[in-house]
This record gives structure tokens, C-alpha cells and sequence, in this order.
């Protein structure tokens, strides 16, 4: 496998032995893939099937944090468990979706109308920018499994 990288500071191109890996965070669903032989390769999962990953966080009874699939399957289920849409709450107040909250399986919290927007899941609050950092968590598991590296 050819492995490239471009760098940050003059965007030339390098070839070295690092991987160029991208990462779309979407509001539906996420993907991550990888450069091969200049060939962008989307990172399939488990069932070598699906390239992406639906953008959903589910928090378990037990405490343990499902994203993806097994996460969306858990909407209808656990929907005040199950956190969809993250991205679209990013920056907002309460204020700002108040009046989308009956719309929402989950509950939003009002701290503080000014203040960023939380989801409240048994007692715990949840910010978007950390649920979307468990969905970037689950895309790096799943590429460093791919690539049988970190």
C-alpha cells in the first residue's frame, strides 16, 4: 500500500509512512476512509457491506456508549436513551430549539437560556461537541481495525 501525506503548513504531498485518513461528520450519518495508490477507500464495517455509519449515540442502561447501527436501532426502543442529530445542535442555546423539544425523543436541558444546548440522559449531561466525539471515537476504532493500526 502507498501511503501519502500532505502537509498542514505548504499542502505538498508527501510520501512517507504516514496514512492519510478523512473523516466526514455528518448530520445523518459519518463515514471514514483512507488514500490508497491516490484512491480515496471508504472504510466498510463488519459486515463488509456499509460505508456509513448513522450519526446516533445510544447510552445503555449498563453506562456502556453504542453509536452507529446498533445505536439507530435503539431509537424506537430507548428513545430518551438515544441522542440523533447531534450536529445540528452544535452552537445553539436552548433558546435557539426550545420549540423543537416535543419533536425530540430525548430531553434537551434549559440551564440557562443563553447558555449551549445539553442532552440529559439518566442524570448525566451530555454536550453535542462529546457526542460527536463518540461518533469520531467509533470511525477511528473502526479505521485502526481496517488498517491494523493506530
Amino acid at each position: 500500500m502507498a501511503k501519502i501525506s500532505i502537509s498542514i503548513k505548504d499542502g505538498e504531498i508527501k510520501k512517507d509512512e504516514n496514512i492519510v485518513i478523512g473523516i466526514d461528520l455528518g448530520t445523518t450519518n459519518s463515514l471514514v476512509a483512507y488514500v490508497d495508490n491516490e484512491k480515496a477507500i471508504a472504510v466498510k464495517g463488519d459486515d463488509g457491506k456499509n460505508t456509513l455509519v448513522p450519526s446516533v449515540v445510544h447510552f445503555a442502561e449498563d453506562g456502556s456508549v453504542i453509536v452507529g447501527e446498533q445505536a439507530r436501532a435503539m431509537i424506537e426502543l430507548a428513545p430518551e436513551r438515544t441522542v440523533y442529530s447531534v450536529k445540528r445542535l452544535l452552537g445553539k442555546s436552548y433558546h435557539d430549539i426550545e420549540k423543537f423539544q416535543d419533536n425530540l425523543g430525548y430531553r434537551i436541558i434549559n440551564q440557562d437560556e443563553d447558555s449551549l444546548v445539553k442532552i440529559e440522559v439518566d442524570g448525566k449531561y451530555h454536550s453535542p461537541i462529546s457526542l460527536s466525539a463518540d461518533i469520531l471515537k467509533y470511525l477511528k476504532a473502526r479505521i485502526e481495525k481496517q488498517l491494523g493500526q493506530e
